[in-house]
């Protein structure tokens, strides 16, 4: 017993010597531990109360200093952290525990074992604890510099970015300081302002991106829970305030100046403003049509004041007896009045090609217009050097050409037509502005076909219509002059622009008053030496009208064309019109000619009138409506005085000629070429066979003409006939009986054209021994001078009146130059029983009978 006893306290006392040394060296971690929790949980709270940071450059500086003084205590007290953790770990490898906790009991209970079991299990709650803590304070502490950094970097960005935004805007708002009143500057200098202000604007496109980029920099610091400092905040607030002040300012601008550019500028109406004069005003209608207010009257109206007054002295002109004149008469008003009489076709061609007027179906606008015009006005005082009143001038000529193509103010019309407007009445020859309206319908290759002729045809014809006009030029109906050009085509489908012009030289209807303008303006100047044999005026100016069959009878262009006579002159013979001086040989032919009709009858000039125009219906519509029957260079009369102004003429009976280019001359206007006098009968005898070769080569078209539509006419017919599916047709009968009318219809006229071929081949016999008789020496010819007329008579002949011709003669005429006068008259009679077997064809049935009736 007192071995064992003794055993047992030896061990007791040995495992309370191990107890005290276990609790000396746990109760020295055990302290340091927990003054490591308590250090990293104040250095935790110190760190959070560094936050949230403030968006000053100089606080986050100081912060950063803070902060790394901060960071550099912490990391002094590292060592002695990682050094007690360490030997916490050391200790509980020596001192394991379970991981399973029994139930706590009464102290006194507990056992040695399981009190080292617990203090090794707080040990390592603490390490872990302080563990934790101290990675989780290194942690927030490199996160927290980090976020200083940035939060410094992207305050020193938007600082430098600020302070450079704010000198900017200090340039630019200095800049627009200097910006000068719209109403003080010069209208020619508005593009220049527009110009720099647009300039400007681009300037300050970087200026848009700084300001953005301060504003997302602020975004990003607050997100990041960084506010900027009051300073900051105003700062970036005025930035902002004043970009969009400028943004503004500028925009306000450039709308004005822009404005003020279409309402002042030169291609604005503002400087047409001054073409009225009060208590006129001009206005503008949304679709930019000008109309004119009167303030006394207080009425308004499309038409500019001057432009009534124009159109009030036009009607004196209504006096003038003759359609084609009276209407070459106000167009001359009209062309002088828009001055565009000293316009030339060049000058025009240059402002089309500068606005870019192709294509010419294009439509214009009203400014556009305005545009066109300024400039053509404004090149006329440059080329001619001098004044123009270009307000007025543009305005006129834009209330007329509103008139003529756009009465309905729409404010639009085609190129064409103001092409056509401009060039119709420009100081140019005839000539030249028939080959330029041409080559505005005619296509790449220079031909026109009927369609775009057709264009053309009723854009000109606005002119006349105009003036109230049309009905003596063939009314709105385009279709008879497309087809009596289309006769010089030969058959094809398109028109070239030489057949186009020798269509135009002889003056067909529904152009002649082109023509007559353009002698009316070569007449102004002209005085004729010699008197008037009604008004007694001398000399003679503008138009001279010499009796083709009274000597010494001449008549002045007044006289002549109001119809004024005076006692025992009528006259009822040919007429001819000069409007140039008249040359000696044009004088010693007119009394050649004036010498042969001596000896016609006034039957024999009802019978044989002659047209120096060129009619355009067809046959049908010439029955049904007059032709030009007050045409100014054809059947003319010279009125007597028991006649009144108002009374229906018969103007049939009459002729009239007019020397011109077309007929007599080259060109040049009334100068012939010295080579071509010395013959003169010869000479005239050569314009009677041209005048034939002409007739011959129409005739001829109309042959392979009405060849072509008669095929065309009966192929439809036979195939209907023939096809089986007429024979159910409820109107077979009827088909078929129309179809034997047009076989009927196709034997007569194919029996008509074998006679007319035949006829033909006369004619060009007769020609061939003409031509023959002109190669003859001069010598065989000397006697027929006196016989070669002026083509005085007509085409229109029969044999009954060459007899009576014959009956008129007298001995002392018949010499040599009968036998001149006969083959004329032979050939104008084979020419009319040519036309005469034309008109016999029936046209009464069907679209093919219509159709050979009309040719």
């Amino acid at each position: 017993m007192n071995l064992c006893w003794n055993e047992i306290k030896k061990k007791s006392h040995s495992l309370r010597a191990r107890l005290e040394a276990f609790s000396d060296h746990s109760g020295k971690l055990q302290v340091p531990l927990q003054e490591i929790i308590d250090w990293l949980g104040q250095k935790d709270e110190e760190l959070s109360a560094q936050l949230p940071l403030r968006g000053d450059v100089l606080l986050v500086q100081q912060e950063k200093e803070t902060h790394a003084a901060f960071m550099e205590e912490v990391k002094s007290r590292g060592p002695y952290i990682y050094s007690v953790l360490e030997s916490a770990q050391a200790f509980l490898s020596q001192h394991p525990f379970e991981e399973l906790e029994e139930p706590a009991l009464e102290s006194k209970d507990v056992s040695p074992r399981h009190r080292i079991q617990n203090i090794s299990r707080f040990v390592w709650k603490q390490a872990n604890v302080a563990s934790e803590l101290w990675e989780k304070l290194t942690a927030r502490c490199v996160d927290q510099h980090r976020h200083i950094e940035r939060t410094l970097e992207q305050l020193l960005e938007i600082k430098g970015a600020m302070e450079e935004l704010s000198t900017t805007l200090d340039q630019a708002e200095s800049v627009r300081e200097t910006w000068e009143p719209i109403g003080d500057l010069f209208i020619d200098s508005l593009p220049e302002h527009i110009q720099s202000t647009k300039l400007f604007k681009e300037e300050l496109s970087p200026m848009k991106d700084g300001v953005k980029v301060v504003n997302d920099l602020a975004h990003q610091l607050a997100i990041s829970d960084v506010h900027l400092c009051m300073e900051n905040s105003r700062t970036l607030e005025q930035i902002n305030t004043r970009w969009k002040q400028l943004q503004a300012s500028i925009n306000e601008r450039l709308k004005q100046l822009q404005d003020a550019h279409r309402d002042f500028g030169p291609g604005s109406q503002h400087f047409l403003s001054s073409s009225v004069q009060v208590p006129w005003e001009r206005a503008i209608s949304p679709n930019k049509v000008p109309y004119y207010i009167n303030h006394q009257a207080q009425t308004t109206c499309w038409d500019h004041p001057k432009m009534t007054e124009l159109y009030q002295t036009l009607a004196d002109l209504n006096n003038i007896k003759f359609s084609a004149y009276r209407t070459a008469m106000k167009l001359r008003r009209v062309q002088k009045a828009l001055r565009l009489d000293m316009v030339t076709l060049a000058t025009a061609l240059e402002i089309f090609n500068e606005h870019d007027l192709q294509p010419s179906d294009r439509a214009m606008d009203v400014v556009e217009v305005i545009h066109c015009l300024t400039a053509l006005y404004e090149r006329l005082e440059e080329e001619r050097g001098i004044l123009v009143n270009v307000p007025l001038c543009v305005d006129m000529s834009l209330n007329w050409l509103l008139n003529v193509f756009d009465s309905g103010r729409s404010g639009k019309m085609r190129a064409l037509s103001f092409k056509t407007g401009i060039a119709c009445l420009c100081g140019t020859e005839v000539k030249e502005k028939f080959q330029y309206l041409f080559s505005q319908v005619a296509n790449a290759g220079g031909l026109c076909d009927q369609r775009h002729l057709g264009v053309l045809l009723h854009e000109a014809i606005q002119v006349p219509r105009q003036l109230g006009e049309v009905a003596a030029f063939g009314g709105s109906n385009v279709e008879p002059s497309i087809r009596s050009c289309f006769r010089f085509s030969n058959g094809k489908s398109a028109i070239e622009a030489s057949q186009f012009l020798e269509w135009a030289n002889l003056e067909p209807q529904s152009m002649v008053w082109l023509a007559v303008l353009h002698r009316v303006t070569m007449a102004e100047q002209v005085k004729h030496q010699t008197k008037c044999s009604v008004c007694r005026q001398c000399p003679i100016k503008g138009f001279r009208y010499r009796s083709l069959k009274q000597f010494n009878v001449d008549i002045c262009q007044t006289c002549f064309l109001t119809g004024r006579a005076s006692k025992g002159n009528k006259l009822h013979y040919p007429i001819m019109e000069y409007y140039t001086p008249t040359t000696s040989t044009e004088n010693m032919r007119d009394f050649a000619t004036t010498l042969k009709n001596k000896f016609r009858s006034k039957q024999y000039f009802s019978k044989h009138p002659q047209r120096g125009y060129l009619p355009v219906q067809s046959v049908l519509e010439a029955d049904c409506s007059e032709t030009l029957a007050e045409m100014e260079s054809q059947n003319c009369s010279f009125f007597s005085d028991s006649l009144s102004p108002d009374d229906s003429l018969d103007e049939d009976q009459y002729l009239l000629r007019h020397s011109s280019p077309i007929t007599d001359r080259e060109p040049g206007g009334s100068q012939q070429a010295p080579g071509s006098l010395n013959m003169d009968d010869k000479g005239e005898l050569e314009r009677v066979l041209a005048h034939l070769e002409d007739e011959n080569r129409i005739l001829q078209g109309e042959l392979r003409r009405l060849k072509w539509q008669h095929d065309e006419a009966v192929e439809s017919p036979t195939l209907a006939a023939g096809s089986p599916e007429s024979v159910q047709d409820p109107c077979n009968d009827e088909l078929l009986a129309e179809a034997r009318i047009l076989r009927q219809h196709k034997s007569r006229l194919e029996t008509r054209m074998q006679i007319l071929e035949d006829h033909n081949k006369q004619l060009e016999s007769q020609l061939h021994r003409l031509r023959e008789l002109l190669l003859q020496p001069p010598a065989e010819s000397e006697g027929n001078g006196s016989a070669a007329s002026s083509l005085a008579s007509s085409p229109h002949q029969s044999e009954g009146s060459q007899a009576k011709e014959k009956e008129h003669n007298t001995p002392d005429t018949e010499t040599a130059g009968e036998f001149w006068a006969w083959a004329e008259l032979l050939l104008e009679s084979q020419l009319h029983r040519l036309r005469e077997l034309l008109l016999q064809v029936p046209s009464e049935q069907g679209w093919v009978g219509f159709a050979t009736a009309e040719l």
